[in-house]
């Protein structure tokens, strides 16, 4: 089934200038679609599109209608790969990104330029009731007994691959809780956290919103989850682990939809608005960490810092945890079948 798609806004002007014809669209009108996952919601259908169709206005005169899709990670990349039409995907991890590339419909190489196909970073963190009343430091504290803990679902969310990185990976770089490399320790924690887990959402959005309504003592999210809430009026706090990962969130043109829809000049021009300062703001307005280390430095006080960041490569990459962690005998589904 396709994802339901929400118009973000509706220009027509008669009489107006010619369009690039994408999806019928009225003269002087042009429409894209968006495929993106839940977390970066707000900052899209509130800042960066309007930012963008002004910007396209002002370069051509033509007007620009969004239509945006957003699902888990993993979810919308299969919808992609299934038959949703998205000019443009913006998901959380680039192994969902690759897996549109391998099914033929991104046929550029998207990593190229100066951010490696990257728009936004963030960092994996846990969210804690106002006050942190149940004193949680860092990952062991979430093994803890009689704790409840929400994160979502791998098989859904790019965001649950990355609550689980974080964790594992953060255990094998050596702590209170195991010795460095040892991973025989590392899912041991594994398995004691997910054997707190109560709630498995779909999405890192489904999961904070629980979290919003009073379910659990911790979650672990992303970090601009948490700040987008508290802009919002939640009262909630966060910490910040001793260890935790840097997620990169990446973003492509997906050629075979957007040359089908004549759309390929919009497409790569909003995917390249992505990086500019003006957007790069917009994004640390929205508690996304930005690539632009211009933007960075300038934003830099609105973040704590890490004691200890990691990346994705530092634990293999993606293709290799894809086996040793999120395979059928990895340590995530040993550490899955311990907690059950």
């Amino acid at each position: 089934m396709k994802p339901l798609l929400r118009v973000f806004s509706v220009a027509v002007l008669l009489g107006a200038l010619a369009g690039g014809g994408a999806h019928g669209a009225t003269p002087g009108v042009r429409t894209l679609t968006l495929g993106a996952y839940t977390t970066p919601r707000e900052v899209y259908g509130r800042a960066i599109l309007p930012a963008f169709q002004r910007y396209w206005k002002k370069q051509t005169g033509q007007d620009v209608v969004f239509q945006e899709s957003y699902l888990g990670s993993g979810a919308q990349a299969r919808a992609i790969v299934g038959g949703f039409e998205a000019d443009v995907a913006a998901l959380s991890l680039e192994a969902d990104i690759d897996s549109i590339a391998q099914a033929g419909l991104i046929r550029h190489d998207w990593r190229a330029g100066r951010t490696q196909g990257m728009v936004t970073r963030s960092i994996v963190v846990i969210a804690v009731r106002r006050g942190n009343p149940k004193a949680v430091r860092d990952w062991s504290d979430l093994a803890r007994p009689g704790m409840e803990v929400l994160t979502p679902n791998v098989r859904t969310s790019g965001g649950a691959k990355w609550n689980v990185c974080a964790l594992y990976g953060a255990a094998l770089r050596g702590g209170t809780v195991a010795a460095r490399g040892d991973v025989n320790a590392a899912t041991e924690l594994l398995r004691g956290v997910l054997h707190n887990v109560t709630v498995m959402d779909k999405g890192a959005r489904e999961s904070i919103i629980n979290f919003e309504k009073g379910v659990g003592d911790a979650a672990i999210t992303y970090e601009n989850e948490v700040l987008i809430g508290r802009k919002g009026g939640e009262t909630y706090d966060y910490v910040v682990p001793r260890a935790t990962i840097l997620i990169e969130n990446p973003v492509a043109v997906v050629d075979h939809y957007a040359d089908r829809h004549g759309n390929r000049d919009l497409a790569t021009a909003f995917v390249a608005f992505l990086t500019t300062s003006q957007a790069q703001h917009a994004f640390a307005d929205y508690g996304l960490r930005p690539v632009d280390d211009g933007v960075a430095r300038e934003v830099s006080g609105r973040f704590p810092a890490v004691r200890e960041l990691f990346t994705i490569h530092d634990l293999g990459g993606w293709t290799q945890l894809d086996k040793t962690l999120f395979g059928r005998a990895g340590a995530y589904e040993r550490a899955m079948a311990g907690a059950r």
